[in-house]
Order: C-alpha cells, then structure tokens, then sequence
C-alpha cells in the first residue's frame, strides 16, 4: 500500500505553522508587573532573564497538528496497492435475480445488475433496454485489475452495439435461457414530405422532380396491401414569392443567387435544405460529399447548420450535366437524402457477443482518504476550541 500526493503544491500550507508558534511566544506581553507601595523603597535587583519557552504545550501541539492536516488535505493524499479482490457476478435485468443468487451460491461475490450505476441484487432490477457494451467497458474500467468478472446476459441481448466489447480482463459469460422477447417491429420508412421553391419562369428540373415524387409515391405500399393513391405528390412545387410551410422539415431551392437569410433561418431551427448547384452559401466550405456517381465524384455536399442541414448539388438539375437524372434509383437518391438515418441494429445472439481480452489494463483508482482528513481535522478543531476555552486554562493565549 502507497500513499501518494495529487498535488504536492498543497504542501506549502505547513508554512503556517509559524502562526501558532509566534502567538505562543507573544503571549509573554500579558504578563504585565504590578508596583506595590510597600515594596517601593526596596532596592531594586536585577532579575535574572527568563529563557523564551512556549507555554500552553498542549494547546500549541493541537493548534499545530491542526495546521498540519488541514496542508495535507490540500495536498489530496490517496492509497493505492491492496485493491479490493472480491469477485463480481453481474446479470442483465431480463435475466432475473434467481439466476444471480444461483451463480453466487455461498461465495461472497458482490452481485450486481447490469445497469447505469451497477445497482446491487437487492435494488430494483431497472427497466427497459440496457446498453450492455458501454455498460461492461465501464465496468471494467472501473473494477480493480484482475478482480474476477462473470456476467450473466440472455439469449439475446437488446442494447450491443457494432463492436463485440474488448475488455481488459477474462469475463466468464454465462448465457442464461429465456424466453426470447418478440423482435421489434421495424416500420416502413415514411415519405418525406419536400417543398420546392424555384425562380420565376419555366424550370426544365421541376419535371424530373415531379417523377421523383411519383416515383415513391407509387413505390410506396398502402396498410390494405394495394398501392397508395398517387393523386397528390409528396413533392409540392411553387414559386420562390410563396412563403416556406413551417411543418415541413424538407426544401429544395432552386433560386439562383445568394442564400436568403429567411431560408437559412429556417434551416438553423431544424429544416433540410437542398439547393441548385448555382447558389452561394459560405457554410458549405467545409462540406462532405453525400452522394458520389460512378467515378467517385460528388454529386451532392452536406454539412450541419443549427439544428438542421444544408445541401447542395454539384452540378445543374439537367441531363446534359447530371445524367443520373435519367436513371432509374434516381428517387431513391433523392429520398435518402431527405430520409433520417435507420437507426443501427441493437440486437444480438448472446453466444455470439463474448467479449475478448487483451485490451490494455486500467490505471488503477486511487482511494482518496479526503473523507478521513475532514473528519480528524474536524475533531482536531474541537479538541482545540474547548482546550482553549476551558476556565481551568486561566487567560487563553
């Protein structure tokens, strides 16, 4: 076991030491002579010089030792070496707390739930899904190195992540049967809703967005099992004079010419613009490509503004520039464009996702002993104020 100093600067508190020091030998000015009248005419004798001694010994240890914890308490003292070695048995609350105590049997494991906060067995097992990765990282992180580590998980975990976890430190990983939970339903992704807004005067890019519109309308089945009805277009066109429908969260400016400061406040409140290959906008320079053609180049750039996004073509909405226009996944690129990212599987077989060893190990986590010198200075504080205040000291210094 080490003892070591965070910060060896708080050391220079043990200075203040002198004070009590210099008011213990200043006390001498308290003792004042008194003449009597009938010792006036007495010659006087010289008296004998008196040593400089400190009195009130005990009260000036205290007063002392006192300043001394108060410097070490500054300096953050803390232990390390003699970690705790007790094993850990943890469980996925799916599991259920049966299972833990079976897994413990008689030994003296700390058992805990596999949650925020590692509550123990006799906690609340908590609710919903558990991120079981993050969870196990924190965990070992936090566990002293080579504490011995078994969790139990269930048949299928919901809450992994893309990445089996590497820990640094063998877990004994017990699958526990269950009953497995019904997979979640995925819904159908929605139709974007997207207003365009163009110049004045015929646009030749209006149609192709129009057939994009039909296109996912039409692609699109309806609850019945048929096809949706393509009379109305997810894709509404007006001129650039109509005012942006608050309630759609999707644009595409075809306006030539700087950005209008009206269309990009609505894109820092949440929106998602797309804009014409000819328009300027100094938020794009530091873009990344979203969408690439065949040879790699990008067709469309992207990057955040606010709470929304802003996007813009890298060629003109013709054929004769943008041949994509002609293809046939043309609306699905447009769509994903506009569509909010799936969200990344979360499901897993248990048996697949052991974790692995062989990450590096932990720095190990001091024990601070600030807890212990606030107590003791406390204690020694009191011990010095009824010391000091006791009436059989006579004049307190």
């Amino acid at each position: 076991m080490n003892l070591a100093l965070l910060l060896p600067a708080g050391l220079a508190a043990l200075a203040a030491l002198l004070l009590p020091l210099l008011i213990h030998l200043a006390r001498r000015s308290e003792q004042r002579i008194t003449d009597f009248a009938a010792l006036r005419w007495l010659a006087a004798k010289p008296r004998p010089r008196r040593k400089r001694r400190f009195d009130e010994r005990l009260l000036l240890l205290l007063r002392l030792l006192l300043l001394a914890a108060l410097a070490l308490l500054l300096a953050r003292p803390v232990l390390y070496g003699n970690p705790d070695r007790t094993p850990w048995i943890v469980a996925v609350p799916e599991v259920g707390a049966a299972p833990l105590r079976d897994a413990a049997g008689t030994g003296s494991a700390r058992l805990h739930w596999l949650a925020p906060g590692f509550p123990a067995l006799e906690e609340a097992p908590p609710t919903g899904k558990q991120p079981v990765a993050s969870l196990l990282r924190e965990l070992d992180a936090t566990l002293p190195a080579g504490t011995p580590l078994t969790v139990l998980v269930p048949t299928v975990i919901d809450g992994a992540d893309a990445q089996r976890p590497r820990l640094s430190r063998h877990v004994e990983w017990r699958v526990v049967p269950s009953t497995p939970t019904p997979p979640t339903t995925v819904a159908a992704t929605a139709i974007p809703e997207v207003m365009v807004r163009h110049a004045p005067g015929d646009v030749p890019a209006l149609r192709y967005l129009r057939a994009a519109g039909a296109a996912w309308r039409a692609a699109t089945p309806a609850a019945d099992g048929g096809s949706k009805a393509t009379t109305s277009s997810p894709i509404v066109i007006a001129p650039a004079s109509q005012a942006l429908d608050a309630r759609t969260r999707n644009l595409i400016w075809l306006v030539p010419g700087a950005l209008p400061a009206h269309v990009r406040d609505w894109i820092r409140d949440g929106g998602h613009a797309l804009l014409a290959a000819d328009i300027k906008a100094p938020e794009l320079a530091k873009s990344t490509p979203l969408w690439r053609d065949d040879a790699g180049d990008p067709l469309v750039r992207g990057a955040p503004l606010g709470r929304g996004r802003i996007m813009q073509l890298t060629r003109g909405l013709s054929p004769d520039a943008m041949p994509q226009l002609l293809e046939a996944d043309f609306p699905e690129h447009l769509r994903a464009l506009f569509s909010d990212p799936a969200p990344a599987p979360a499901r897993v077989a248990a048996s697949a996702y052991a974790p692995t060893a062989g990450a590096p190990p932990w720095p190990e986590t001091p024990r601070p002993l600030a807890p212990w010198l606030v107590a003791l200075v406390a204690l020694l504080f009191a011990f010095e104020r009824w010391f000091a205040s006791s009436p059989r000291r006579g004049a307190a210094p």
